[in-house]
């Protein structure tokens, strides 16, 4: 089987195709190198070396220095001027930088913060589940995953009610616009609608910053604006490039996980069982379970800043790595019979929240505590549910989302 990871064909091939090709460039001495196309407008057509090893995935991780983010994380790399018009992402950034921005926004994860939040998760998931019931079961997708991490993050942001629908719309185009490109037409359509819907983001929660700098309140976009006792406070590009972040991946884990989860327990009823006959015993352990089969983020890019030897590898300045989280998290070296599906494994070592490092996922506990409460919910509530058919997936080598997933309960 040819393998072509930087190929759109590649990342249409079944999931079970994918998985051995992965397997199979694991097996390998050292990581490949592959050739990308270059496309117009961006910055693309160097090509890139794929880290598949949980090993190499880690260690590239934990030394950022060697390792990157600068000037971008995704695949293909954005052009130059996407950082003018809508500020510098914290993903894209090397420390000092990403130190004093992840410093200012960390306490909107703070254990204080979380446990504040609770009641309004679990009210959100009543919410949601009443939905369901009244309207019945269609798209797990739109009627359950995508709405709870969404409102979560307008709830923490204190958005005001009439606008929240906005705020769905844009993030849904958004995400759209993720991973590999068909053709050159498609990537200029999407570029525009993406940048567009960002762009309509990032004025909103600047309004009200401004707003809430003037007349603060209990909520977060109070408290990033303004100043802490240490004079640390985010000014309005960052506001907004932070919001747009925690709109995008915020939403996407937890959104994700969620949908994956319910067809990987409909899939492997010995495990759901074990899941509801003792839901505080085993919640833990099936959500990191669900999180390392999945990876709900496939890959982020590192630009090597100087000369440097991974396993075998002489890697020269300049040169990019691509961290393949879903091939490490199926690491046979750290994961046995990593194919399948056990909520009882040990899945400490997983990287399915990205590697040990700076740059770990800061939403993590969040995303944990939504999946926990609305699994609660939902299986307490409706003992039946279940996945129907296939699920949908988005065409993408960045984002594992999943488009639609029809159920019943």
């Amino acid at each position: 089987m040819e393998i072509d990871l930087a190929d759109l064909d590649f990342w249409r091939r079944p999931l079970k195709e994918r998985h051995e090709a992965f397997a199979r460039l694991r097996e390998l001495d050292r990581p490949v190198f592959f050739q990308e196309k270059r496309i117009p407008l961006l910055r693309s057509g160097g090509g890139f070396y794929a880290l598949v090893r949980h090993a190499d995935v880690v260690e590239a991780s934990r030394n950022a220095k060697v390792f990157s983010s600068e000037p971008a994380v995704t695949s293909p790399e954005p052009p130059g001027w996407v950082k003018h018009v809508f500020g510098e992402s914290m993903v894209n950034m090397d420390d000092p930088r990403h130190a004093r921005l992840r410093r200012i926004v960390s306490r909107a994860f703070s254990p204080k913060m979380l446990s504040n939040l609770q009641g309004d998760i679990e009210a959100a998931c009543t919410r949601i589940v009443d939905d369901v019931v009244a309207s019945g079961p269609r798209d797990f997708v739109r009627q359950v995953a995508a709405r709870l991490p969404i409102n979560v993050i307008c709830d923490m942001m204190n958005i005001p009610g009439e606008i929240r629908e906005r705020v769905h719309r844009h993030v849904d185009i958004s995400t759209a616009y993720s991973g590999v490109r068909p053709s050159l037409a498609h990537t200029v359509r999407m570029a525009g609608q993406n940048t567009l819907a960002l762009l309509a983001l990032q004025r909103l929660v600047i309004n009200l910053g401004r707003e809430r700098a003037a007349n603060p309140g209990g909520d977060l976009v109070s408290a990033l604006v303004t100043a802490n006792v240490d004079g640390e406070r985010l000014t309005d590009r960052e506001l907004g490039s932070f919001f747009t972040l925690l709109l995008v991946a915020g939403n996407e884990t937890a959104r994700n996980t969620m949908a994956h989860g319910i067809k990987l327990l409909t899939d492997n009823p010995e495990q759901r069982r074990l899941l509801v006959e003792d839901f505080d015993a085993h919640i833990g352990g099936a959500i990191e379970e669900i999180v390392r089969h999945v990876s709900p983020i496939i890959q982020f890019r590192r630009t090597v800043t100087q000369d440097y030897d991974l396993r075998g590898l002489h890697l020269k300045a300049g040169d990019k790595v691509v961290l393949f989280y879903g091939s490490a998290n199926r690491d046979e070296d750290v994961f046995p019979d990593p194919d399948r599906f056990d909520i009882t494994r040990d899945t400490k070592p997983h990287v399915g929240f990205g590697g040990p490092g700076p740059h770990f996922c800061l939403g993590a506990n969040l995303a944990r505590q939504e999946i926990r409460t609305m699994f609660r919910e939902l299986f307490t509530r409706l003992p039946e549910i279940c996945s129907v058919g296939e699920p949908e997936l988005l065409l993408s080598n960045f984002d594992n989302s999943v488009r639609s997933q029809a159920f019943a309960f």
